[in-house]
């Protein structure tokens, strides 16, 4: 072990600076247009692990692709991550070419096995990617998501889905995966899911967080009202916490909306909460827990729930099972 690799395994150094790539492009089979991926790292250290960060939606068009999330993914490689983003077939950027492949409109399956091959293909990425070559720990892999990209995250980690086409129950879990991060994701589908945006979206309805068994990191804002799919309130993006067995976390951001202080993007126009601290905590803590849940007996994420979530400037509030 190399004395850099010994030091991200106690806990994460001072912030350095990153480097950014893109796009590295994965031919897929089958795959209506190539899997295009960026990948930000730090610019130093060795056996780095990655984290995969899905996308949401959205109404921007670059956001919901490679080219979103900057402030988590630079947060994240600073702290001595690997972040590997791909543009998933939902992206607006991709809307004119795949609107009638198979799939669409919400390209379930397809999102989380982009993130298989991903995976399937990381000695390719590491290759590609200038200063990047023998510097992953590929068995040190977290996944991450924003929205529709909590759902992909759920999926992979275990939770199960009643394909709304055929009935039959889907499951597509990536066991290299050891931990995850939903941010703002979904919840349960039945009675509550009830909006007006519902039955475009059934997929989202028919997911069961009953055998999401891996250990995740849920973030629910507590003035995140998805009215447009349910009338349940802010409690609905808790349900990945509330419904999956242990071991969870749930961090409940105060005063947050969907946009989580603005997670997305840097000034995002759709941000209705913005708040350059939220984002700034919630990148720290998240960072803490996969770097705890990754490096077990680290101390990073206690040290970061003391500061963050305790005392009367406390960002949010924990509860685990």
């Amino acid at each position: 072990m190399s004395a850099s690799t010994a030091t991200r395994a106690d806990t994460p150094s001072t912030p350095v600076p990153v480097l950014s790539f893109s796009p590295v492009v994965l031919s897929v089979p089958g795959r209506p247009v190539d899997l295009q991926v960026r990948v930000t790292a730090p610019t130093t250290g060795t056996g780095l692990p990655v984290i995969l960060l899905s996308h949401g939606h959205g109404p921007s068009n670059n956001l919901s692709s490679l080219n979103g999330y900057a402030p988590l993914a630079h947060h994240w490689a600073a702290q001595g991550f690997a972040v590997v983003q791909p543009t998933h077939l939902t992206s607006r950027t991709l809307s004119h070419l795949v609107a009638d492949a198979p799939g669409a409109p919400d390209f379930w399956r397809s999102r989380a096995e982009d993130m298989t091959h991903i995976l399937d293909r990381i000695d390719v990425i590491e290759r590609t990617v200038p200063q990047l070559a023998g510097r992953l720990d590929s068995g040190k892999v977290a996944v991450a998501g924003h929205s529709l990209g909590g759902f992909t995250a759920a999926l992979l980690l275990g939770a199960g889905l009643r394909d709304p086409d055929t009935g039959d129950t889907v499951h597509l879990v990536e066991p290299r995966i050891r931990a995850g991060v939903l941010l703002a994701a979904p919840g349960r589908g039945g009675d509550v899911f009830n909006g007006p945006m519902a039955r475009q979206w059934p997929a989202i309805g028919a997911v069961d967080f009953s055998t999401m068994t891996a250990p995740a990191l849920v973030v629910a804002g507590d003035k995140d009202d998805s009215r447009h799919f349910t009338d349940m309130g802010p409690d609905w993006h808790a349900d990945p916490y509330t419904l999956a067995p242990g071991p969870k976390t749930l961090l409940t951001l105060f005063d947050a909306e969907h946009g989580l202080g603005g997670i997305a993007g840097y000034d995002a126009a759709e941000t209705t909460d913005e708040s350059p601290e939220r984002v700034a905590a919630l990148a720290r803590l998240s960072a803490a827990y996969l770097h705890t849940r990754l490096h077990p007996g680290a101390l990073t994420w206690q040290s970061a729930c003391e500061a963050l979530t305790t005392g009367p400037r406390a960002v949010g509030r924990v509860e685990s099972k």
